[in-house]
């Protein structure tokens, strides 16, 4: 996924929020962009691709339109349309990017913060946590306002122009008002952390407050696919029992036992198909899109699934869940000695002089923002590697590389993606292997061919 997943995720986190940012960057979670935290735990098979407007006879009919000789499927040129997009969607992310930077740097060098900081004091009689709040409450939604305009043109207005949203503004409006109240709730729920432990152990909050992150996302992971995605969109049984029955079958081949099956009306909200596996013991769940159901054959359907399936067998979660947790305490570290810098230089300019003034939180916000722009084309390395091997999974499970090459043929066309992006985009934002690059080793990898099992036969059911 690139800095901001480009709606691959859990619902309220699709979706382009100030507060989702805010919380990010406040929490360490920034530290990888939504790229290999927990977060992103519903790793989408599709790729950076922007949903599009080809209707399901073209998916359906990927087989025919692409491979034009017997063996190999062959990746059609981008549209004039979803070039077009790809490139409005890159000036988007420098922009979002920029705003990022910019933000925090106004609030804090123009004093705003120290005032929201002195307003929501004076409000609560100057009690920790009350202020803590109430500052949190005060500069989640300033942000959420002055970044409104944009996220309405990109979450809403963009998506419709190009054919690519169903959503009603209600249901649009609603969600980023849902997403910004979860952010305030688990803001509210944990912010308390670190400052309290600043003006505790100011040299050390650093080190626990990153020995927390471990289980705050493991916690995050068993309650989100529970209690946060269903506030965005219904989630019900499959429809199509045939179509389960196939799902659980290759599921229980994957040695993924005791997994529910879910359909969402992601048709609600958008055009765009997608499918993915999230949650840990009891909350585990294969969730399949609607649209997905309804455009991609049952052999396509198959191989995303077994691709899903993959990240969960290869342990690819808990990875993301451990790295995570050790940059969220490399990122504080790098914000608890840059913060020194700052308040001694800037302190009196931005009204505080001590990191554990809430008033500081845009200071960490700031900080954390460019470490994750740091080590992005790292992580972002690293989940395309994740991607390749469940893409390998997929296809020792399934044994079908047309249906899963036709697959990422279909998914192009439905969401109008550049199949072969530049250089620059695969270092800063693609988080999976371009499609042209997926479907190529599709094509040339199948090692039961040659009588060989595949790197991953032992864990998977004849």
């Amino acid at each position: 996924m690139p800095a901001r997943p480009p709606e691959e995720n859990l619902g309220w986190e699709r979706r382009y929020s100030p507060a989702v940012r805010t919380r990010k960057c406040l929490l360490g979670i920034a530290t990888l962009s939504g790229v290999l935290g927990p977060w992103a735990q519903a790793r989408a098979v599709s790729s950076e691709t922007e949903p599009g407007s080809a209707t399901a006879p073209l998916a359906r009919d990927a087989t025919a339109a692409a491979g034009r000789s017997p063996g190999l499927v062959e990746i059609p040129p981008p549209t004039e349309k979803a070039v077009r997009y790809y490139r409005s969607g890159n000036l988007i992310w420098a922009i979002e990017q920029v705003l990022a930077i910019a933000l925090p740097l106004l609030v804090l060098f123009t004093g705003l913060s120290a005032r929201l900081r002195t307003v929501a004091s004076h409000w609560t009689g100057g009690r920790f946590y009350p202020t803590l709040v109430v500052y949190l409450v005060l500069l989640s939604v300033l942000l959420f306002l002055v970044e409104l305009p944009l996220s309405y043109y990109v979450g809403y207005v963009r998506e419709h122009a190009y054919g690519l949203s169903s959503q009603r503004f209600g249901k649009w409006l609603g969600d980023a008002l849902k997403s910004l109240g979860v952010g305030l709730v688990i803001g509210a729920v944990v912010l308390w952390v670190p400052y309290w432990l600043l003006g505790r152990s100011p040299q050390r909050w650093w080190v626990w407050t990153g020995m927390l992150a471990l289980p705050f996302y493991t916690l995050i992971l068993l309650v989100a696919p529970l209690w946060i995605a269903p506030l965005f969109n219904k989630f019900g049984p499959m429809k199509d029992k045939a179509l389960e029955a196939m799902v659980l079958e290759t599921a229980s081949r994957a040695g993924v036992e005791g997994v529910r099956v879910f359909e969402v009306d992601k048709s609600a909200d958008t055009k765009k198909v997608n499918a993915y596996v999230t949650g840990v013991g009891g909350s585990k769940r294969i969730v399949l899109w609607d649209t997905l159901l309804a455009k991609l054959s049952p052999g396509q359907i198959r191989y995303i699934v077994g691709h899903e399936l993959g990240h969960y067998v290869l342990g690819h979660v808990w990875t993301s869940v451990l790295l995570s947790s050790a940059l969220t305490v490399l990122g504080l570290f790098g914000a608890h000695l840059l913060s020194g810098f700052l308040l001694a230089r800037f302190g009196a300019r931005m009204g505080f002089r001590e990191l554990s003034d809430i008033a500081s939180l845009p200071m960490l916000m700031l900080l954390l923002t460019l470490f994750s722009f740091l080590i992005a084309p790292a992580a972002l390395a690293l989940s395309r590697y994740h991607e390749r091997e469940a893409d390998r999974f997929g296809l020792e499970l399934t044994r079908d590389n047309r249906e899963a090459a036709t697959a990422f043929v279909a998914l192009q066309q439905e969401n109008l993606a550049v199949p072969r992006p530049g250089w620059l985009y695969k270092l800063l934002r693609a988080s999976h292997p371009p499609i042209g690059e997926r479907v190529d080793f599709i094509n040339q990898y199948r090692p039961w061919a040659e009588g060989l099992p595949g790197r991953y036969a032992p864990l998977i059911k004849p």
